[in-house]
């Protein structure tokens, strides 16, 4: 299946990245520049595209995500501290983003005739996320069936839909995956803050898979009072 892969450079698809490369075949990873605070992500995508042997397209959409404002990965709004699940994650949401770079992606793969384009969505996002959940991807992929009727079968390759960034984290180990040439943390700053809600979820997820995690954070013990963890060991 010749696959090419969305890729923002953080756990989730550079670990699907690797996984395709182990089971499939990978054709390239695609990125998008859509004014993300965090674009440091895009460097991180760019080494996995260098280590796994495959070109690696940047698509700005930056002009396009100037219009989608109210979130605080592209305006001035404060990244919240604290888990995923906590309501104040919403401000994370950015309009219709999976949608736009899909479709792009969708009609890069068509053109270079691959067979399927593969994103990491998982279950931990389906709570904040409308455009993770199963809904949407069939939704999407029963809408590109049309768009692309006569011009080949595109699938939406989407191995985690169903599955927790633990599962990931395993996932990602089996496939090698270099943990610590990932990016998650929305604060973009040198390190990993270990207190926005992707932080969390990742110090987490390696928690849960029994894993190591090489990430160095400014607060690397935050996730503990974030996850209740701390007041179900009292």
């Amino acid at each position: 299946m010749k696959t090419l892969v969305v890729c923002s450079g953080g756990l989730d698809s550079v670990s699907l990245a690797h996984k395709v490369a182990r089971e499939h075949t990978l054709t390239g990873l695609v990125s998008f520049d859509y004014g993300q605070r965090h674009s440091k992500e895009l460097d991180f995508a760019a080494r996995a595209a260098e280590r796994l042997g495959v070109l690696h397209d940047v698509i700005d959409i930056s002009a396009v995500g100037s219009h989608l404002g109210g979130s605080a990965l592209t305006d001035a709004i404060e990244v919240p501290d604290g888990h995923y699940a906590e309501e104040t994650m919403r401000i994370t949401v950015v309009p219709n983003r999976n949608a736009i770079m899909l479709a792009i992606a969708f009609g890069m793969a068509s053109a270079r005739r691959d067979d399927a384009v593969a994103a990491a969505v998982h279950g931990g996002d389906h709570f904040i996320y409308p455009d993770c959940r199963p809904a949407f991807i069939n939704a999407f992929q029963a809408m590109q069936d049309a768009a692309l009727e006569g011009m080949g079968a595109i699938r939406l390759y989407t191995p985690f839909l169903n599955g927790t960034k633990g599962d990931i984290v395993r996932e990602g180990a089996r496939a090698e995956t270099p943990f610590a040439e990932t990016w998650s943390c929305y604060k973009g700053a040198e390190h990993h803050c270990g207190r926005c809600g992707t932080c969390v979820e990742r110090r987490e997820a390696f928690f849960e898979a029994g894993i190591d995690d090489p990430t160095i954070y400014d607060d690397p013990d935050f996730w503990i009072r974030a996850t209740g963890r701390e007041a179900r060991h009292v």
